[in-house]
């Protein structure tokens, strides 16, 4: 279990990437080079140049060890790389074909934010970007103090704000962090209610530890929801009426998008992507753009109460 995982799910499509380089030769490369020669192969693709000042500003290695690098990628990979005399600086040739793979997410993080490495200082985007800033941010110390307890299977005694009952104190044991594209959640069991349930970290007004360990069934290996996954095949919305923008804009498949997901999450999902979840795709409004064709796979995953225009069996029979 991955706890700082963003909101859990998969794509099945035929462009999955993996930070595992392509070439067994890279692979006999030392850790810390194989970091550099992927920079170097990554300026190359998504800019155009690399020079020996781009990798001492990212690693703080000596001049040296920096065109060491660059001569060994020129090894590696000669139909990638020439050198442009004039601006001394290294350029992608018109055959240029990635060493590396690189993970889509992190490549949109770099080119938008940069390299951060959590140092302090707001770091610059690689091209121009804008994109939208995200107004519900937990506060740092509430974020620390959750992921401490995560790591130590600890118990935190929490003042917290619910939806349905208002402010009150529980104790939580926490799991896992869930980002559902507009706010994080903390995936905890309740001793209050007695269930797994996800709790927003904004809403955590304070927090404590509280001695003691959890429980065996407090562990995650007893949260259902977290452990069952789901494979949602979502499609064109049938009245939408350019369904083949939807081919476009998601890795579709012969017009089917594949997606697994935690069931804990499942109803994030298809909320943060507008999917019309009724049964006879009866949802109207440009959002609504894709439709979820085997909506019975939600019966009995909680988090389906969430979703676009869903009632389960039990719901709709009183």
């Amino acid at each position: 279990m991955c706890t700082g995982q963003r909101l859990v799910c998969r794509i099945h499509c035929h462009h999955d990437s993996c930070e595992n380089p392509l070439r067994t030769d890279v692979q006999v490369a030392g850790g810390a080079q194989r970091e550099r020669l992927a920079h170097i192969d990554f300026r190359l693709f998504f800019l155009g140049e690399v020079s020996r000042v781009d990798l001492l500003r990212r690693f703080d290695v000596a001049p040296a060890v920096a065109t060491r690098d660059l001569a060994r990628y020129r090894s590696l990979a000669s139909n990638n790389i020439y050198f442009d005399g004039r601006s001394k600086t290294y350029r992608a040739t018109e055959h240029f074909s990635p060493l590396f793979e690189h993970p889509l997410d992190r490549v949109l993080s770099a080119l938008s934010r940069g390299f951060g490495d959590g140092l302090g200082g707001a770091a610059s985007g690689l091209v121009p970007c804008e994109y939208p800033v995200p107004i519900s941010r937990p506060i740092i110390e509430t974020l620390a103090a959750v992921t401490r307890a995560i790591s130590g299977r600890l118990v935190l005694s929490v003042s917290y704000v619910s939806s349905s009952s208002g402010a009150n104190e529980r104790e939580i044991v926490p799991l896992a962090l869930a980002d559902n594209g507009l706010r994080w959640h903390v995936r905890a069991f309740d001793r209050r209610t007695f269930s797994f349930r996800d709790f927003v970290l904004t809403r955590i007004r304070s927090v404590r530890v509280v001695s003691g360990e959890p429980a065996p069934e407090e562990s995650v290996a007893y949260d259902i929801q977290w452990s069952r996954e789901v494979e949602m095949e979502i499609v064109p919305h049938p009245d939408f009426p350019r369904p083949e923008l939807a081919e476009l804009d998601y890795p579709m498949t012969n017009g089917v998008l594949r997606i697994r997901a935690k069931a804990a999450l499942a109803g994030y999902v298809l909320r943060r992507w507008s999917v019309d979840c009724s049964e006879g795709h009866s949802l109207r409004g440009p959002e609504y753009r894709l439709w979820l064709s085997n909506r019975a796979v939600l019966e009995g995953v909680d988090s389906a109460s969430i979703a676009p225009g869903y009632a389960s069996k039990e719901l709709s029979h009183g």
